[in-house]
């Protein structure tokens, strides 16, 4: 190599080496910004207390609205919404931080799923939370799920093993950055069925039940006389024969009902009537659509009481006694007033419920009895209902005093 070669090498290190050095410092300043921003609050700015109403678009679209200090499923007919499950989002808005900031331009945005929402499988969710004038106070921006190596199987991981760790998001105010959170925040959901208060009725202590049928034939009543005594069918006929093991699956049934959803556009034609009424004095009408396409029912519920609102006193009651007795009353008393408030407020709205609820409601009459054909393919009959002991589900809890409001102080 002459003389010349050689400084026409150096020369092109140098220039190389220049170029190198500045597009180093150019990079370096790009992520000097985010860099200090990391820890940071997301949203900094946020007050949850002014916040009134949250709109979130994805591939549904929800809107939730605080009405009279109650907040509401706009889509479900205002529907009271779960409380706990807004005020967790609030909170953790309020609290969000920056675990990752970088640039982005807009041919990235389908990859990080940060797309104009509802564009399709690449779109962004959007969170928007406004104040009670309806103006937006800040609006959100999901993306991607960000995920890590998950190091054993777990019930969280998605097939490849990876765990959702957080995600990325961008705000509105700043659609060239992406930021990345340590929350998948998955409760964010647009469907409102996620959203909505699942409290139902519950039905103590049931004393009688009672189904109407559109063929009157197929129509009965069970009653007891007391709770701890067996279920006996009104106007039984020769030849039948009540089977014990259908007839106890009733009243566990009712004890813990629940809800799919609320519809919107039922119309419940012809419904099948079913009426439960307690030993506390409640009284349950239901009325059961025909089933919807996803095996769930249509069905309204009706709640009244007629509880007393007036403890008898015993005779020769003492005070210490009376004054008891009147105490564990007026405690009764108030919680059974609490319960009808809020059960007899459900008649608003039309419920999706499980078949699993309803239909052992809704057997014909035939269907409650013994299969006289058990015996004869090998199987054992239920016995007769009415002459059976009550079942656990129905003993009254071992050492539980009776009931405040049916006590006369004796």
């Amino acid at each position: 190599m002459n003389r010349k070669q050689l400084i026409l090498l150096l020369v092109a290190l140098a220039v190389f080496g220049g170029a190198w050095l500045m597009m180093r410092n150019r990079n370096q300043q790009s992520w000097e910004p985010s860099g200090t921003r990391l820890g940071q609050k997301v949203l900094p700015d946020f007050q949850m207390n002014n916040v009134a109403a949250i709109h979130i678009k994805g591939d549904g679209e929800l809107d939730l609205a605080k009405k009279n200090d109650k907040w509401r499923v706009s889509q479900r007919n205002d529907y009271p919404a779960n409380f706990s499950g807004i005020s967790d989002l609030l909170i953790k808005m309020e609290g969000l931080k920056i675990a990752q900031a970088e640039p982005i331009g807009p041919s990235q945005l389908g990859r990080m799923h940060l797309a104009e929402p509802g564009a399709g499988p690449e779109a962004a969710a959007l969170v928007e939370f406004k104040d009670e004038r309806g103006k937006v106070l800040q609006s959100l921006l999901l993306g991607k799920t960000h995920t890590r190596q998950s190091g054993r199987p777990s019930p969280m991981s998605f097939g490849n093993g990876e765990m959702p760790d957080g995600r990325f998001v961008m705000l509105k105010s700043n659609p060239g950055e992406v930021l990345t959170v340590s929350d998948p925040l998955d409760s964010v959901d647009p469907k409102p069925a996620t959203w909505l208060n699942k409290d139902f009725f519950k039905v103590e202590k049931p004393q009688s039940i009672s189904f109407v049928s559109t063929i009157a034939s197929n129509s009965w009543t069970l009653t007891r006389a007391a709770e701890s005594s067996p279920w006996v069918l009104s106007d039984i006929k020769p030849g039948e024969v009540l089977d014990s093991n259908k007839v106890s699956s009733l009243a566990s049934t009712l004890g813990y009902p629940s809800f799919v959803d609320v519809a919107t556009n039922a119309v419940l034609d012809k419904p099948l009537l079913v009426t439960i009424t307690t030993f506390d004095h409640f009284a349950y009408t239901l009325k059961i659509g025909s089933k919807t396409a996803a095996n769930d029912y249509n069905m309204t519920v009706a709640v009244s009481a007629d509880f007393p609102k007036e403890r008898v006193a015993g005779k020769d009651e003492k005070p210490d006694d009376k004054k008891k007795l009147d105490k564990e009353f007026s405690d009764k008393l108030k919680l059974m007033e609490d319960k009808l408030k809020q059960e007899a407020a459900l008649d608003h709205w039309t419920y999706l419920v499980n078949n699993w609820l309803i239909d052992p409601l809704i057997r014909d009459r035939a269907q409650l009895m013994v299969d006289k054909n058990a015996g004869k393919k090998g199987g054992k009959p239920s016995t007769d209902a009415s002459t059976e002991p009550a079942s656990s589900d129905d003993k009254p809890d071992a050492g539980m005093p009776a009931s405040p409001l049916d006590t006369n102080g004796q």
